[in-house]
This record gives structure tokens, C-alpha cells and sequence, in this order.
């Protein structure tokens, strides 16, 4: 990983695009603060689109994707989308049909219920009755697990043949072939109609833990905020640039360098 300073002023000028995970990434104390909104607010009327995707539900996410300045948040790790309309409303946009997500739902809650009864200390995330198409074990929300337990639950979710990812604060499963990765090919298809391969050289992305990984793979213009250092000996693919600053912090100062090079 290098300095932010390193990224070159060309390439922040020729972005047209952000993505960006929530927790730990935008939020400080579990809270977002008020010169991240600022920060996003000023992305847009730079003319970047800028997409927050996270392992967070549909449910806590439909409050921030009402009020933030973006052109969508993709919760669920890419499942579906949260679309902002005229009047304040929001658009759900699925990947999944509705049978499929309702029979990967139950066969998610009997797992997660034999997760909590087998495993000493696993509890279901806070914000699990907000979730649609994955489950959450948290780890450092409310609940602190160790890395042993941590490995538990994320092989217990493989052998239900679970995608398995553990982010800053909670480990998700779910079933189907969407991940962040995807996510953002869908969301850029769904809402413009274009190949986000094609253009991947003018988005950038910013995140902070392991279920960042496919992201920072993907993207070359990919920034870890500082609190990365947590998870840099579990990450295969990191960030190619990191920000002096923490959590929502980092995230301003990613947004100003992007800002100072228009």
C-alpha cells in the first residue's frame, strides 16, 4: 500500500465514480459524521456518482439511502439496491426473484439458529430482522468473538454451502452468486446501462476490512482507511493506497484529494 499522497492527480481527475463500504469506512463510534455527508454531498456535485455497497440490511440502510446525497446504496453485499426517487421515496432493485430469496431465507435462519445453539457466544446481529437476503453473526458490534470463533462461524457457513465474508463489525452469509464485487457491475448496468469493466480505470472504491478484498482486486484506484492496519494480516488484496486518517476521517480526506485534483 502506498500514501494517499502517491495517487496520481490525473487519474483522481479522470474519476467519474465512487464506491465505498459504511461501517468503519464512513462511521466513527458506529455513528456517520456530519462532514462525511458534507464529503459525499460534495462528490456529487462534483459530478461523481457515488455508491456506498455494504454487508449492512436493507432495513438499516433505507434511513441513510432517503437522506444521503447518493445515486444509490447497494446493502446485503450486492443482493439488491436502495434507489432514491423524486419525492423522497425509495426504488428496491433485486438480483434475486422473490421465490428464490424466500427460499434462501428460511434455509438462512435454520442456519443461523444452528450457528447460535453450536457455537459458544454467537449471537445474530442487532440488525438482523432488517435483512432480506443474507444472515449476520456479530463480532465486534455488541459481541466480541475472538478469531477462533470467528473461523467457526465462517466454516460453519461454508459447509451449509454459504458465501461467507467478515467484515469490520459482523460475519454475513448468504446464498447466490452476488458479492461487492458484482454488486457494483449490477448496480452500474441497472442504473445506466454500461459495463463498469469498461470504466474501471475512472471509479475508485474505499473500504477498511477483509470483505473489502474483491474490491480492492478490482479496482486499481482502491483506498483503504488507516484502521485497514486491523486486517492487514488476513487480506490477500489490499488497497493500492491508504488514508493518513481513520474510519470517517480517512474517508474525507480520500474525498478531498479526489475534489483537489477537478
Amino acid at each position: 500500500m502506498r500514501p494517499l499522497t502517491d495517487w496520481p492527480a490525473e487519474d483522481r481527475r479522470r474519476l467519474i465514480g465512487l464506491f465505498t463500504d459504511i461501517d468503519d469506512t464512513l462511521t466513527t463510534d458506529g455513528a456517520v459524521p456530519p462532514a462525511v455527508v458534507q464529503a459525499l454531498g460534495a462528490l456529487k456535485a462534483a459530478g461523481l456518482h457515488v455508491i456506498p455497497i455494504t454487508g449492512r440490511p436493507v432495513g438499516w440502510s433505507e434511513p441513510f439511502a432517503a437522506a444521503w446525497p447518493v445515486d444509490a446504496i447497494v446493502p446485503e453485499n450486492g443482493a439488491m439496491a436502495l434507489v432514491p426517487q423524486a419525492g423522497g421515496t425509495l426504488h428496491k432493485r433485486y438480483q434475486q426473484d422473490a421465490a428464490t430469496r424466500e427460499a434462501n431465507y428460511a434455509r438462512m435462519q435454520q442456519v443461523l439458529a444452528r450457528i447460535e445453539r453450536d457455537i459458544p457466544g454467537a449471537r445474530r446481529a442487532t440488525d438482523s430482522a432488517g435483512r432480506e437476503c443474507d444472515i449476520a453473526v456479530d463480532h465486534s458490534e455488541f459481541v466480541q468473538l475472538g478469531e477462533a470463533q470467528i473461523d467457526q462461524v465462517v466454516q460453519a457457513m461454508r459447509r451449509e454451502g454459504l458465501h461467507a465474508t467478515v467484515s469490520s463489525i459482523h460475519i454475513n452469509g448468504w446464498y447466490g452468486d452476488h458479492n461487492k464485487r458484482e454488486g457494483a457491475r449490477w448496480i452500474v448496468r441497472e442504473l445506466w446501462g454500461r459495463d463498469l469493466d469498461a470504466e474501471m480505470d475512472r471509479w475508485a472504491y474505499v473500504g477498511d476490512s477483509t470483505n473489502d478484498q474483491l474490491m480492492f482486486q478490482a479496482f486499481r484506484h482502491s483506498i483503504g482507511v488507516a484502521n485497514i492496519a486491523r486486517f492487514l494480516p488476513h487480506l490477500a488484496h489490499r488497497p493500492t493506497y491508504v488514508a493518513p486518517g481513520e474510519r470517517g476521517a480517512g474517508f474525507v480526506q480520500v474525498a478531498q484529494a479526489i475534489l483537489a485534483a477537478r
